[in-house]
Formats: structure tokens, C-alpha cells, sequence
């Protein structure tokens, strides 16, 4: 009967019919096994297989394993099915002439200071980044910025907030057009560390063109080059049309031991000890030069001294003397040409701390480009224009602001993290589509941090006057805005450009422009309102007929239809935050995975960590509210090893540890693939992330039970591997893809140094955070993917009841399977990835993904009471294509959505007047690059 019950789902039949006769389950399979058979015609070469459907009288869940998959993929034998890419690395015929040139700030900090500024620096055929913060991505698909043209990067320091960005952007860029492409990236040495860190999951081949610069630790003594040695200008790119120079700076509390080893040391993958590096300990000061504009030539000069039209002419234009052909006399350039114009001089300048000032005053190659008294520089070197990335604190320093003064007449541009950009909200795409979601829907959509921010225009005025009042004998002083440009070229119209500044959004102008768009959806969202006050009144009338129907069966349901779990619950329990719903890389209306597990005043939890997370969170709560969350924070979990679900970890890590700093506190627990050990153990040795590292094949069930069963006592190392009691344990773990004796046995090992001590902080933190439980499950996607469940401690309500605790399941990036379906038995949330849409169930088998029916399916066959499908792939950029058919228990995720498990009745009911929304935006709009990448990248 409970069988029978499970496939009510599916079928919609009414509970008073008890049986569904013989002749209906082989119809029901017949259609399970053609539609499986249809799909998988169009992808022989990639050996997908098809796992064996149940017989009819086995429970219905294993009809998950009718479900085929890409075996290669799933086991990380896959990389032979497709042409290997020679990246393409762009060598672009140069135009020495150039007509166009400028500087661009892009994002200045973006609207949330979550990372460090970036600068573009445009000409005709060249293109030139300076440095690559988190966000950066989807800030140029925002504002139609093609980074496939894109030829060098430069970072002004190798730490999460210069260069967070730099592997989602060389991911993008080699999976851009059919053979991909790999630019030059420019770092000091640190830079070594971080693309060592880099080769766990982004390919050497986009990496071949990264080149550091700088002093670096020798073989022979523990320290490097004194200051005075690395403050002459490296020159990285001379040509015609530009030459790019960079000076060294190094702070002067670790100048001589830069990179001296610590007595705490890391080990790095090859067994070697490696120093540990502290992050910032260089930093790089750019000088941009253009060369000089020729004067124009004078046919009427060229003619007196005797030369006749014709290619004579050609050559003084080039600068070459020439002989006349009248008169017995040399020609040279500076007899007919006009006088020259001095080309552009730019200075990049990061100073990050105080401690680096000594360093940048005693910079002695950057005299000959002031123009104070007394200095005499050459008039055709002087300094054009100053973007400052060094933060506001160092900039108030009196010996900063000297050293300013020596380019008096240059144009300095303040881009440190001004505060008159926060509150302005630069991904006006996404905030657009958050502020119409709040006016329909404020339980599930808050207002964004950056609208709740009081008398922000008063703020931003008073920044900008304060900072440009404490430079009152400097005249060229502004604060950066974003986008804001200074043409180089023409040079008719050098200087400030602010035509491309994006217009200021009020909240109620978004209001506006939707009401006027769609005037029904002042109703509908009265009418939701409604749904809460009905859920106050009787919460049976939240559920859907259909619900209702099929509900009757299941017994961990309470009497009305709704979870137990669900009595009397606080709306101080849970809110689950999706920061990010897209997969592969950042969108204009999608960040990245990344889900915000809040418990309130029990901290926190983060369901994978996608680039730009920290943003995200700061985008929900506003910055000094995500800085409590970050601070707040018991454990991160991380399902696989793709950067879209990690490469916002390491911002985060950083963060935490700055806010922190001096505190009692432990270190964060980060949960995730033996793959991701690797990258932050390379990451470590460049800037120290303050962090405890568990595999996650060590919190699935069975390793938890050999744990408790008593193994926690005896210590693990390295050497135990071969010893009978790692044996002993090994076996204990159930046969999943990972166990012993599968094909995928070579992915298991016992864990290095202390695993059984950090298993201990496991249960500490989730004892702390409220939890029984945090278990993860493999599930079939690429080697070490998992699953997660977290389940709540049980309760006990004023009469001595007890009420059992909430269940949240994540899939991570998934096929459907029975570890799923095993897993999320009787779930209060099902958190399932829907990458596709039905139709493309093709895509979905060659790259282990799930459609929107095959994750609603996996739900129903678990009993789960809520569905909340999520990591839609960016072809769908506001809402995905759905089959309505099994919708009564599920919603879609947008980024910033906010489900307070209080309000988990009234999910699905919302559904319909969301997509009032998007009635007419179910097309593509992305620029080309992105959409070209997304297939490439998933």
C-alpha cells in the first residue's frame, strides 16, 4: 500500500482507489522505459548508461535508477570524449595610430565593497585589465563589456580581493568559441602560489601565459632582495602603442623576511615543506606610458630645403633623416615636422597599509614625473592622470598626501572603496528584478541591503565633499564612480569622461516603471498578502487539493497536511537564503550556487560558495549585516569540486579571518571534496585562510557510524592507511560510488593528519548550530560529488510533546539516483538542482545534470513536502521553462529569495503570481560571450 501511495505523484489518483491494477504499472513503465530510450539516441559516442529498471513490485524510488547517466563523466574518465582545446592565444595586429584610448574604472568595489576595484585600459586593438576581483564577470556582461577581447591582466596584489575573479574568468575565456582563448596574467611572485592553487580545477592550459614578477624566495637563504634593489621599474609590455612598467613595494614589517619560513609549515601536493607566505606582502605600483603624438608635417618647410613630393616625405614622418634633393644638406624630422605632444603618463598606485608608505615615498624612479618646485622634471614626462586603488585609511595619511602633491597637476582619481558608491546598487539588472520580487512577494524577497540603507543621498554627497575637501591644494581631485572613463586619446579630448556613469535608480522608479508594465500586479500582490493571512487563520487551507489528496498516506505528515516538524515552529528557526541560483559562471539576473543557511542567533551555514558570494550576502543584508553573518558562520560545505560552487570560498575565509582578528575564536570548518583540500592547502601559502578541512566521504552515514562505534579514540595518520584499523573502518562504509570495490575505488583513501579530531569539531559545530545531523551522500555528477542533509535537533512543545526537527536536502549538481531519493525520505525541503528544461533531457545525460521534471520526480518518490528547484542554467536568465503538471509542492529559486521554514505552506501557492512577472522574458537576452560560454563551461 505504502508503495502504491508513492506513485500518487505521478499519477494523481484519488486516495478512496486503493489498488492500481497490473496492466496500469506496465503502462507506467513502458512510458518511463521508451521516453529513457528516446533520449538517449542522440549521444552514443559518450557511453552513457542506463542503470536497471526495478521490477513493478520493488518500491517505487528505485525507479530513480531508470534515470541513464554519462558513467565516464561521472567517474572522471570523460576528458577523451571531446577535442582537446589548444587554447587560442590572441596576438593582435597593433594600431600605432591609435584613435581611441582611456581608462575606465569597472566597478569600484562594485556597490558593496566585496572586492577590490578594477581598471580597463581600452585602445583599438588592446585591451588591458588591472586586477580581477570576484563580481567582475557578471559586471562586464551588465554593462556589454566583451572580455574575449581582453589581452593581458595585471594585479596589483595576489590576495581573494585582487584576484577572486581571475579562475572564473579564465574558465569563461577558454570556454569562449569553438577554440577557446588564454591571455597573459601579470602578478608579482605570489602570483606562482595562487596558480598553483588554480590547477585543481582550472585547466594548465589557461594558465600557460601567467608570468610573475618581483623578488622571490632563493634556495640558499631565507631572505630576498632588500627594497632598494626591487623598487627599479620592471618593464612587462613595451610596444608601439604602450609600455607598461611595474614598481615593487614591499611593507617594511616584513622587509628582509619576506618570505622567510615560518616554524609553522605547510605541506604542498608533491610532499615538499613549503613557507608560509603572509597575504600583501607585495604590492605594485603600474605606470603606463603612451608615446609622444609627432607633430604634423610641413610640405611648405620641406619644399624650401630643397625635397620634391614622394617617398622622401614618408620617411621624415617616420623620423628618419633624409638627404635633399636640391641642396647639399640633410634633412632631418625636427626641420619640417611640428612640435610633438607629450603622450599620456598614468599611475596605477596600490598601497594597501600604512606599512607600504615608506616603501612608495622612497620610490625614487617616480621623481623625473612630479612637478613641484625644485624637481626639474623633463616637461615631456609628466604624470597625466592617478587612480588610486589604496584604501580611504591610507589615503587620510599626511605622508600620503605629500607624496600626492608631487603630481599636482595630474588628474587623481580616488577608487579605494569610496563610500558614496555603496547603497548604489551597480548590477542594475539583478537589483531591478529584486525590487520588483519585493513588491510582490516581501516575505520570500526582503528589500536588498543597499535600499535599506537610511538617507543614502545625503551619504553619498557628504563622502564626496569630506574627500575632496582634505585635498584642498590639490585641484585634480575626484572619487571614482563606476564606469567612469579618462580618454588618453584623442588627444583633443583629454580627460574626464562621465557620459557612461550609470544613471542613479530610486526604489520607487522601479515601482513605477512595473505598475505601469503590468497594472495587474497591484491584485496579485494583495492577493498574496492574502496567503499569510489565511495561513494565520487555518493552515489546511494553505494546501492544494491535490496535496491534500495524495497527502493522506503519508504518516510523518501532521493531521492538517503539513509536516509535524512544522508545529508550533518559530520564524527564528530557519531561513533558507538562495544567494546564488545559476550554474556555470555569473549572469546579468543569476550569481552562482551558493545557499545561506541561517539559523539566527545559532549562526549559520553556507551550501557551497560560488564567486561572488560575499557580494551576495551584502546585496541581502547590507555590509556591516554581512559582516555578522560572515563573523557568525559555523561551517561551509561545498558539494563538488566545478568552480561555480567554490571559488567564492576563499573571500570568504578571508574575510571572516580580518573580522575576527584578535578574537577567541576557532577555526571555520570547511566540509568538501578531497579535490578542494588541494586548492586551499596551495591557496594557504599565499594568504592564510583560518580554516579546519573535512572530506565529505567522511561525513557520509556509514564513516559517521564507524566513528561512533568507537574509532573517534585512536589517532589517525598518514601511516595508518595500511593498518588494519583504517581497514576495518574503510569497510564499514556502504557500498556507494565511492566504496570499496566499486570502480571508483581509487577515489578511496583514508584522510591525512587529526581526521578524527576535526569529526570531533563536526559535532561540536552542529550540536552548536541546533543540528542532529549533517550528512553527505555521493550522488553522480563528476568524481567526489555529494549531497547534503542537515537535520534539526528534536523538540519539545509546552506539554511535553515531542516534535521531530525540520530536514533540509541539497543535491548539489546531480543525475536523479537512489542515494538522492534514499536521502531525502521524508523531507521538510528538498533543495534539487533543474539545469534543463525538459526538452534538452540530452544535454542534461552528457553532463550529469538534472531537468526541472526529473528533480520535481525525485521529491515526489521521496515524500519530500516542499520542492525548491535552483542552479538553472544561464540559457534561461530570468525563469526557466516548466511543465506546470507536478507543481502543487514546488517553487522556483531566484538569487536573494528568503524562505523562512514558517512560511514553507504557502511556497508553491506563490509560484503563479511570480511568474505574472516574467510573463514575456522567457528568451535569452545575455551578450553572446555568455551564452557561447555556458555550453562550454557546464
Amino acid at each position: 500500500m505504502a508503495q502504491v501511495s508513492n506513485f500518487r505523484h505521478l499519477l494523481f489518483l484519488h486516495p478512496s482507489k486503493p489498488t492500481i491494477s497490473t496492466s496500469r504499472f506496465r503502462f507506467l513503465s513502458t512510458l518511463v522505459a521508451a521516453s529513457f530510450s528516446k533520449r538517449h539516441r542522440s549521444v552514443p559516442p559518450l557511453q552513457i548508461r542506463r542503470r536497471h529498471t526495478a521490477p513493478m513490485e520493488q518500491p517505487p524510488e528505485d525507479t530513480a535508477s531508470a534515470a541513464g547517466f554519462n558513467k565516464r563523466r561521472a567517474e572522471g574518465r570523460d576528458k577523451g570524449d571531446f577535442p582537446k582545446k589548444n587554447l587560442q592565444h590572441k596576438v593582435r595586429k597593433l594600431n600605432p595610430i591609435n584613435t581611441i584610448s582611456y581608462l575606465q574604472i569597472l566597478g569600484t568595489g562594485l556597490d558593496t565593497q566585496d572586492t577590490s576595484p578594477s581598471v580597463l585600459l581600452f585602445f583599438d586593438k588592446q585591451r588591458f585589465i588591472f586586477n580581477a576581483g570576484e563580481g567582475l564577470q557578471r559586471f562586464c556582461t551588465e554593462h556589454k563589456i566583451k572580455l574575449s577581447k581582453i589581452d593581458h591582466i595585471f594585479l596589483s596584489r595576489v590576495c581573494s580581493e585582487t584576484a577572486g575573479g581571475l579562475p572564473g574568468l579564465l574558465l569563461t575565456l577558454a570556454g569562449t568559441g569553438d577554440v577557446g582563448m588564454s591571455v597573459n596574467v601579470w602578478g608579482p611572485s605570489d602570483l606562482k602560489y595562487l596558480v598553483d592553487a588554480m590547477k585543481s580545477f582550472v585547466p594548465n592550459a589557461a594558465m600557460v601565459h601567467t608570468k610573475s614578477f618581483g623578488p622571490t624566495l632563493t634556495t640558499d637563504e631565507s631572505t630576498v632582495q632588500s627594497q632598494s634593489k626591487v623598487l627599479d621599474p620592471l618593464v612587462l609590455v613595451d610596444d608601439e602603442v604602450v609600455k607598461i612598467s611595474a614598481i615593487i613595494l614591499q611593507s617594511n614589517r616584513s622587509e628582509g623576511q619576506l618570505l622567510r619560513p615560518s616554524p609553522k609549515t605547510l605541506d604542498s601536493p608533491d610532499g615538499k615543506k613549503q613557507p608560509d607566505a603572509k597575504p600583501g606582502d607585495m604590492s605594485v605600483v603600474y605606470v603606463i606610458e603612451l608615446p609622444e603624438i609627432k607633430g604634423k608635417f610641413d610640405p611648405e618647410k620641406a619644399k624650401a630645403l630643397g625635397l620634391r613630393p614622394g617617398p622622401k616625405y614618408r620617411e621624415l614622418q617616420l623620423g628618419n633623416s633624409v638627404k635633399s634633393d636640391r641642396q647639399k644638406i640633410m634633412v632631418h624630422p625636427s626641420d619640417v615636422m611640428g612640435p610633438s605632444v607629450p603622450g599620456p603618463i598614468v599611475l596605477l598606485v596600490d598601497c594597501p597599509a600604512e606599512s607600504y608608505l615608506e616603501a612608495l615615498l622612497s620610490v625614487q624612479s617616480l621623481d623625473s614625473y612630479g612637478d613641484q618646485v625644485g624637481s626639474m622634471p623633463d616637461a615631456g614626462k609628466s604624470v597625466t592622470c592617478v587612480v588610486h586603488l589604496t584604501p580611504a585609511s591610507v589615503v587620510s595619511c599626511s605622508s600620503y598626501q605629500k607624496w600626492m602633491k608631487k603630481f599636482g597637476s595630474a588628474q587623481h582619481i580616488m577608487a579605494g572603496h569610496e563610500k558614496k558608491n555603496v547603497a548604489v546598487p551597480i548590477l542594475k539588472a539583478s537589483a531591478r528584478i529584486t525590487t520588483r520580487l519585493n513588491y510582490l512577494c516581501p516575505q520570500f524577497f526582503p528589500a536588498p541591503g543597499f535600499w535599506s540603507l537610511p538617507d543614502q543621498n545625503r551619504s553619498k554627497l557628504g563622502s564626496l565633499s569630506s574627500s575632496e575637501d582634505s585635498f584642498s591644494e590639490l585641484s585634480g581631485v575626484i572619487s571614482a564612480e563606476n564606469l567612469l572613463k579618462f580618454t588618453l586619446r584623442p588627444y583633443a579630448n583629454l580627460g574626464l569622461d562621465r557620459s557612461c556613469i550609470p544613471t542613479k535608480v530610486a526604489f520607487s522608479e522601479v515601482i513605477d516603471d512595473l505598475l505601469s508594465e503590468i497594472p495587474e500586479v497591484v491584485e496579485a500582490a494583495h492577493r498574496v498578502s492574502q496567503l499569510w493571512q489565511e495561513s494565520s487563520q487555518t493552515k489546511e487551507a494553505l494546501i492544494p487539493v491535490a496535496d491534500r489528496e495524495m497527502m493522506i498516506e503519508e504518516p510523518w505528515l501532521h493531521e492538517h497536511g503539513i509536516p509535524a516538524c512544522l508545529e508550533n515552529i518559530r520564524r527564528d528557526d530557519l531561513e533558507i537564503v538562495l544567494l546564488g541560483t545559476g550554474s556555470s559562471q555569473p549572469s546579468k539576473y543569476r550569481n552562482v550556487s551558493s545557499i545561506y543557511i541561517n539559523l539566527f542567533s545559532k549562526g549559520g551555514l553556507l551550501l557551497d560558495c560560488g564567486e561572488g558570494t560575499l557580494g551576495q550576502l551584502k546585496r541581502r543584508y547590507g555590509v556591516s549585516g554581512a559582516d555578522d553573518a560572515v563573523r557568525a558562520l559555523s561551517c561551509i560545505w561545498i558539494s563538488h569540486i566545478h568552480a561555480d560552487h567554490h571559488s567564492g570560498l576563499a573571500r570568504i575565509l578571508a574575510l571572516r579571518r580580518d573580522l575576527l582578528k584578535g578574537l577567541p575564536h576557532e577555526p571555520m570548518l570547511v566540509v568538501g571534496p578531497k579535490q578542494l583540500k588541494r586548492y586551499l592547502l596551495a591557496y594557504q601559502r599565499l594568504e592564510d585562510l583560518d580554516m579546519l578541512f573535512l572530506d565529505c566521504k567522511h561525513t557520509t552515514a556509514a564513516s559517521l557510524e564507524a566513528f561512533d562505534d568507537g574509532f573517534q579514540g585512536i589517532p589517525v595518520n598518514s601511516q595508518d592507511m595500511n593498518n588494519d584499523d583504517s581497514e576495518v573502518i574503510a569497510s564499514k562504509v556502504d557500498s556507494t560510488l565511492f566504496a570499496r570495490g566499486s570502480r571508483m575505488e581509487s577515489f578511496w583513501k583514508r584522510p591525512g593528519v587529526d581526521t578524527d579530531v576535526v569529526l570531533k569539531k563536526l559535532k561540536e559545530v552542529i550540536k552548536e548550530a541546533g543540528l542532529s545531523a549533517l550528512i553527505s551522500f555521493p550522488v553522480i555528477h563528476c568524481p567526489q560529488a555529494f549531497g547534503v542533509v542537515l537535520t534539526a535537533e528534536e523538540r519539545t512543545n509546552s506539554v511535553g510533546k515531542v516534535i521531530p526537527g525540520w530536514k533540509l536536502v541539497y543535491s548539489g549538481d546531480t543525475r536523479p539516483c537512489p542515494e538522492l531519493v534514499e536521502a531525502s525520505q521524508g523531507a521538510t525541503v528538498l533543495i534539487h538542482e533543474a539545469t534543463f528544461e525538459d526538452a534538452l533531457v540530452d544535454e542534461a545525460l552528457a553532463r550529469n545534470h538534472s531537468t526541472t521534471n526529473e528533480a520535481i520526480e525525485m521529491g515526489n518518490s521521496a515524500n519530500a513536502y516542499r520542492i525548491i528547484l535552483t542552479h538553472f542554467s544561464q540559457r534561461y536568465p530570468k525563469i526557466p521553462v516548466l511543465d506546470e503538471t507536478h507543481m502543487h509542492k514546488t517553487c522556483v529559486a531566484f538569487d536573494m529569495m528568503s524562505i523562512n521554514i514558517a512560511d514553507l505552506p504557502v511556497l508553491p501557492k506563490v509560484l503563479p503570481y511570480l511568474k505574472l512577472l516574467f510573463r514575456n522574458e522567457m528568451i535569452v537576452d545575455e551578450s553572446d560571450d555568455v551564452v557561447d560560454a555556458v555550453t562550454s563551461a557546464s
